[in-house]
């Protein structure tokens, strides 16, 4: 996204005087992103992982972005660090998504009591403690489906009764990343909790039409550079996130073995959506081609991230960017609908 694009939304947000957005867990910004397509501006970021700041740092300039381990720097150290650059009583907002891994289904270990199952608990306790001196319209928070698991549902259960104690009213939407323009079969929960003064309308995230392949995403690409030892962008034609690793395992002589449920060689249909783009480190998807698996530049088209957006660090911490990321085409949809309600 260019300086111009962030620019001209950010004098949109302020001439209607939305409230200023505070990102937390906000990985390389997919979830800003949609905010600030939307007329918001983010005003600060903070995530634990240095990669991701520095994608956000260098797709969003003026936003004051910085990598923090929250469950150190906790409610207090949230709240010191806003109040460098907002006066207390101004109108601000939160969103975010905590790591999802703890409650993901895609995980075969995943375990209720995973430390970061914890950070929905902490995640109120931030906005219980920016109440103190902030006046917060709205909260959005997104996770996976997995959270309203039966081993989970505590938890989640928890933190939508911790954001009404906050006098929030809530909304509930379990959503898919295909339904908004994004040829991805990716579902997530997405809350949306606005400060019960406000006089609400039917709060509902209209769907969009776009595209709903892997083909319309990524079919006119030419083939990506393929991984080498000291290798920059420069050596990367095209875009700088069109690059993979050079494909050893055996099972790329025959794509045609590949299995479509495969967690680790999952092969893409050209003529439907993907499936949630990635897993993590370097599982990322099979192309349709079955030769190779895909570019970070192809996972990015999918998430929906316009091709202005450059992904920082190594392939490993791209992977895990471009897989933790809310497709911008959904946030964009969510902040449209809580846009709305706030009646801005």
């Amino acid at each position: 996204m260019n300086n111009r694009e962030i620019k001209g939304k950010s004098e949109i947000a302020n001439s209607v005087k939305l409230p200023k957005i505070i990102s937390l867990f906000c990985g390389a910004g997919g979830l800003d992103l949609g905010f600030i397509q939307e007329g918001f501006e983010v005003v600060a970021a903070i995530d634990l992982e240095q990669s991701a700041i520095e994608t956000h740092k260098k797709n969003f300039p003026k936003c004051n972005s910085i990598a923090s381990d929250l469950t150190v720097l906790g409610p207090k150290g949230v709240n010191q660090y806003i109040k460098k650059f907002l006066t207390p009583g101004e109108h601000v907002a939160i969103i975010g998504g905590p790591p999802c891994q703890g409650f993901s289904r895609s995980n075969p270990t995943a375990d209720s009591e995973d430390p970061r199952n914890h950070l929905p608990k902490l995640y109120v306790q931030i906005i219980r403690e920016l109440q103190k001196d902030f006046v917060i319209d709205f909260v959005v928070f997104e996770n996976v489906l997995g959270m309203k698991d039966r081993k989970h549902s505590a938890k989640y259960l928890a933190l939508i009764k911790g954001l009404k104690r906050l006098k929030f009213e809530i909304f509930e939407n379990e959503l898919c990343a295909v339904d908004y323009g994004v040829p991805q079969n990716r579902e997530r929960i997405v809350i949306a909790a606005i400060r019960s003064s406000n006089e609400q309308s039917e709060f509902k995230i209209e769907k969009n039409k776009g595209i709903k392949t892997v083909r319309e995403a990524i079919g006119n690409l030419g083939d990506p550079v393929y991984f080498k030892k000291n290798i920059t962008a420069s050596d990367i034609p095209f875009h700088p996130n069109h690059w993979t690793m050079q494909p050893k395992s055996v099972k790329f002589k025959t794509p045609m073995k590949f299995n479509s449920k495969s967690r680790s060689f999952k092969l893409l249909d050209w003529d439907k959506a993907s499936p949630t783009i990635a897993f993590g480190n370097r599982e990322i998807h099979i192309h349709p081609s079955g030769k190779r698996r895909l570019s970070i530049y192809e996972a990015m088209l999918l998430q929906g991230f316009p091709s202005s957006f450059i992904l920082e660090g190594n392939l490993s911490q791209q992977v895990k960017q471009v897989s933790n990321a809310v497709p911008p085409p959904l946030a964009k949809s969510v902040a449209a609908a809580v846009k709305s309600s706030l009646h801005f």
